[in-house]
């Protein structure tokens, strides 16, 4: 499955009340939304009709986030869908996830782009190759070895995989108190980056024709809208048996 067909997907399934995103560029992936919308992306060139409410910033993430509260032009509500796709970087992702996290809700999903890359090339901090995922792959290390509350998910789309996030939890402030360490340690890493051959193979990512089909996406829902009790969610993800969902292993 295509990235965009994830995304196109999870809207489906989602229902979604609001939608932000992070790297809008022609604005392949923001024409997919159909509810209320932020894009932001210091130089976007959109050629896509947007067909919906739909506010373009053109800022780095780091600029508006230091002065908006994006929940204000979306009535007041969690951040629902996040799709994070801005500067290809490990500590500008990682930025970009504590920013949104913390207008999000247990039951928002935030969505990262380009976290599988297929060979060093890509994985290079300074572009070598048309496509190009940059050291972005090592936010999913960083988030389950300092967040083991969040559900972190390597998906098997092409080109270069996504990483599927659950379960934030915009009152955390573990990756904030270790920001600093983090990216002191990411800046002293020299190219080639050299990715774990679990994210070259993805032995570790699931199928996501087989995550879409998950039951708890209906639980999900429910207990956005009030249908059922906090936590409804957080018991049904304990439930799943991740192993069964991998497209390899």
């Amino acid at each position: 499955m295509e990235r965009h067909e994830l995304l196109a997907r999870l809207h489906q399934t989602l229902r979604p009340r609001n939608y932000l995103e992070i790297g809008v560029d022609r604005g392949d992936s923001l024409a997919l939304s159909r509810v209320p919308s932020i894009g932001i992306d210091p130089a976007f060139s959109v050629v896509h009709e947007l067909n919906t409410d739909v506010q373009l910033v053109r800022a780095t993430s780091d600029d508006y986030f230091s002065v908006n509260n994006p929940t204000k032009r979306l009535g007041d509500n969690p951040l629902d869908f996040v799709f994070i796709d801005g500067m290809h970087l490990a500590e500008f992702a990682l930025r970009d996830f504590i920013y949104v996290e913390a207008y999000s809700a247990p039951t928002s999903v935030i969505v990262f782009d380009d976290m599988l890359p297929r060979n060093s090339v890509e994985a290079a901090r300074q572009r070598q190759s048309v496509a190009w995922t940059g050291d972005v792959f090592k936010v999913t290390t960083i988030l389950k070895s300092l967040r083991p509350d969040l559900v972190v998910l390597e998906v098997d789309t092409s080109p270069t995989g996504t990483v599927v996030v659950l379960r934030p939890d915009g009152a955390s402030a573990r990756l904030v108190e270790n920001y600093p360490a983090i990216e002191a340690a990411i800046l002293q890493e020299q190219d080639p980056q050299e990715p774990p051959e679990s994210v070259i193979r993805r032995t570790e990512a699931v199928d996501p024709v087989e995550l879409l089909a998950c039951s708890w996406w209906a639980i999900l829902i429910e207990e956005r809208e009030g249908s059922l009790p906090a936590g409804s969610l957080t018991a049904a993800l304990a439930a799943q048996d991740w192993a069964q969902l991998r497209s390899r292993g």
